[in-house]
């Protein structure tokens, strides 16, 4: 798998693939509909929220959303009481998640925006980011790593979610999930572009963060639950830190 660290000193560009926006972008309307397409996304949230809550502090804290698709997440770290900030490049996600907030009464500041651009405009701004689900569906993971580590305050945590490149991974993520159980619409995930830890781990050295966890995430269809821990063969998630400044 080709897994490209970003050069420095590059403009930023639209790290984006325009038929994977535009998938997504046919599923905005069904986004909240916890059984619709993204029934799954419904399912893994309250696990994925409570990893980056039992981690960093959320209460008060500065936190982005990147790749944020229809809200889920947004809106439980607002709820947790963080001030959120988030992001997506498709716009009809977008606006189902800004219709959302009409239901939920809740606060996120949504923009069609880019990590990269962000991060030449805010950096060291956040003491939490969150990237769910996402790395998996762009040309260049390792920039969105890059960029979330420069809008990180010293001190502040990454968290990640992905889809292991293994046969596991194949079978339950696109046969099974795709294919079998059509819980996911076919096409939704391309075996390619499965991360490997090893591979996560290195795009988040290389980016100047501290890894301080990977653990697996698992997803039982039938039960509709999710619990973390245990082996990494299918999905897991990352915590990384970024270390505090060298006083002289």
């Amino acid at each position: 798998m080709n897994f490209p660290t970003a050069a420095a000193n590059v403009a930023p560009r639209v790290n984006a693939d325009p038929a994977e926006l535009a998938r997504f972008g046919q599923l905005a309307a069904r986004w909240w509909d916890p059984n619709g397409e993204a029934r799954p996304l419904h399912d893994l949230n309250p696990a994925r929220l409570r990893y980056v809550a039992e981690r960093a502090p959320l209460r008060g804290a500065l936190a982005l959303d990147v790749g944020c698709g229809g809200g889920l997440l947004s809106e439980a770290l607002a709820a947790a009481g963080a001030e959120v900030t988030a992001l997506d490049l498709s716009p009809e996600v977008l606006e189902a998640a800004r219709l959302h907030l009409y239901e939920s009464g809740l606060k996120v500041d949504y923009r069609e925006q880019s990590v990269e651009s962000l991060a030449e405009a805010a950096p060291e701004r956040f003491d939490v980011i969150t990237c769910m689900e996402m790395l998996e569906h762009v040309p260049d993971p390792a920039s969105v790593i890059e960029a979330c580590a420069r809008l990180l305050k010293p001190g502040g945590r990454l968290f990640l979610s992905t889809l292991n490149r293994t046969p596991a991974a194949f079978g339950l993520a696109i046969v099974g999930a795709e294919y079998v159980m059509r819980l996911l619409p076919r096409g939704t995930h391309r075996y390619a572009q499965f991360i490997r830890p090893s591979e996560l781990a290195g795009a988040i050295r290389a980016a100047g963060l501290e890894l301080e966890d990977v653990s697996g995430l698992h997803y039982n269809p039938l039960t509709r639950s999710a619990t973390v821990g245990g082996h990494t063969q299918v999905n897991y998630l990352a915590c990384a830190r970024k270390p505090e400044a060298v006083r002289g």
